[in-house]
């Protein structure tokens, strides 16, 4: 049997690796752009002007449009359609990742954005205390250390950028705002393990995955909009602003995009790898977010990147194998 040559292998997962980083952190990046801008702008003129609310008609329009193209993408590629693990265990990603998108949206009502953004750095903290306790992984010191100077890193950039106008930016840290955004990190870092585990366990298509997942939280979410008299005030909304409509639309498109991509993600290289990309991706947030509007970084930001790719960096050098620690962490 011939074997491939090492420096081929270690290109190839050089490019499937940035493919990865890059589809995750574009489609988030216009995501959470547009999930800010829905949940905390306001639609119509003058007077007229009034919030949108219905956070989990959001999740239903994500999800229905992620659950339409996975299922275009299962019968173009005639692949399977039957669910290879069993239905229960895809309810059980669907009901955590409802929870942890309604709280993140939720959230975008009571703290500011950059006390959000802090907590997301926070994310390979429960990403690893969900492995140890789902999958019984095995974490060594260099690895937490990787995460604590990660978040380090990420949380000394955004605790000093001066981009936030605070006139402009009205509404304020309570317990209620940080509570949500303990629950998003908790349940999200619970979707991506057990994510990684169905894919191991079971050897499943990444659409195969999204399909059934996106499905059931279509049910799910569309249940507690009837049951809670959600839906028809939510299309009304819509109605009346067709700014909102669209805005809508865009973002459903782009979550769609992003769960292929975090999913090629996680079956590839591992939750732990794709939470080291959430975190970086909030670091390139604020970065843009600086060009864009032409705001200049003081050290103590120059600081916290070196520390965040310094870390990363570091990791990659320091690994042995060519998937690094996210893949085998045992």
């Amino acid at each position: 049997m011939v074997e491939m040559p090492q420096p081929q292998l270690k290109e190839n997962h050089a490019l499937s690796c940035a493919f990865a980083v890059a589809g995750v952190m574009i489609t988030l990046v216009i995501y959470g752009f547009l999930q800010e801008k829905i949940m905390a702008g306001e639609y119509g003129t003058g007077d007229n002007k009034e919030k949108f609310t219905f956070s989990i008609f959001l999740v239903f329009c994500n999800r229905i449009t992620t659950s339409t193209i996975s299922a275009a993408v299962l019968l173009a590629t005639n692949k399977s359609v039957n669910p290879v693990a069993p239905i229960y265990k895809y309810c059980g990603v669907s009901i955590t990742n409802i929870i942890s998108t309604t709280c993140q949206y939720e959230a975008l009502k009571f703290v500011s954005f950059p006390v959000q953004t802090l907590a997301k750095c926070a994310k390979m903290i429960p990403v690893m205390v969900w492995g140890t306790v789902i999958m019984q992984k095995r974490y060594y010191v260099k690895d937490y250390s990787l995460a604590l100077f990660v978040t380090l890193g990420c949380s000394l950039f955004i605790l000093h950028q001066p981009m936030i106008n605070t006139e402009k930016s009205k509404r304020e840290s309570t317990v209620r705002g940080v509570s949500l955004m303990l629950g998003y990190l908790g349940f999200d870092g619970f979707t991506s393990t057990f994510q990684d585990k169905l894919f191991k366990g079971y050897e499943m298509e990444i659409q195969n995955q999204i399909f059934f997942t996106t499905t059931c939280s279509c049910f799910i979410s569309l249940c507690w909009l009837i049951f809670h008299g959600k839906l028809i005030p939510a299309i009304d909304f819509m109605f009346r602003h067709p700014d909102c409509f669209f805005d809508a639309t865009v973002l459903s498109c782009v979550a769609t995009a992003s769960q292929f991509f975090i999913s090629y993600t996680i079956r590839h290289f591992g939750a732990l790898t794709f939470a080291i990309v959430m975190t970086t991706k909030q670091l390139v947030s604020i970065v843009l977010s600086c060009i864009y509007f032409s705001h200049p970084l003081d050290r103590m930001q120059w600081l916290g990147g070196a520390i965040v790719f310094g870390s990363l960096y570091t990791k990659n050098l320091l690994s042995k194998k060519p998937q690094g620690l996210p893949t085998n962490a045992q």
